[in-house]
């Protein structure tokens, strides 16, 4: 009898096959993590969106339900003088959101749209839109 030293070429290939057909059924599920996390950013800024305007709004309101802007930590929101929700600007919802690290603002659009850093939007998008007091998530195309 031989002493066997190793394994031999086609338990090697065994091993090689099944590693593979292990890959193969759990890459898919991984590489969806990505657009998870996209999704996932998308409502943690709505969520800031939504809780900047409802401050705004409650600041507007404790100080009289008049004028056209409030101060939040120290920083002057312009605020629509009817309702109190920050207005459609950089000097309003951008101004109350004070920062939207990670995320790219195009205050030109109506709505306003807060987008993934990174991300190019395409059919669908990927964004957080915002006018005058509502909020909403877009997240079919993350």
């Amino acid at each position: 009898m031989r002493n066997q030293n190793g394994f031999t070429l086609i338990e090697l290939i065994v091993v090689i096959v099944i590693l593979g057909i292990l890959a193969a059924t759990a890459l898919p599920r991984f590489s969806n993590l990505t657009n998870d996390a996209r999704r996932g950013s998308v409502q943690g800024m709505l969520g800031g969106v939504r809780s900047a305007a409802a401050l705004a709004k409650a600041s507007w309101l404790v100080g009289g339900s008049s004028g056209t802007s409030v101060t939040m930590d120290g920083v002057n929101v312009t605020v629509s003088g009817t309702t109190g929700y920050p207005a459609n600007s950089a000097a309003g919802i951008g101004n109350a959101m004070q920062s939207i690290d990670g995320f790219t603002a195009d205050y030109a659009a109506t709505p306003i749209t807060f987008t993934p850093n990174g991300y190019t939007p395409g059919v669908g998008g990927c964004r957080v839109e915002y006018n005058v007091g509502a909020a909403s998530a877009i997240t079919g195309g993350c």
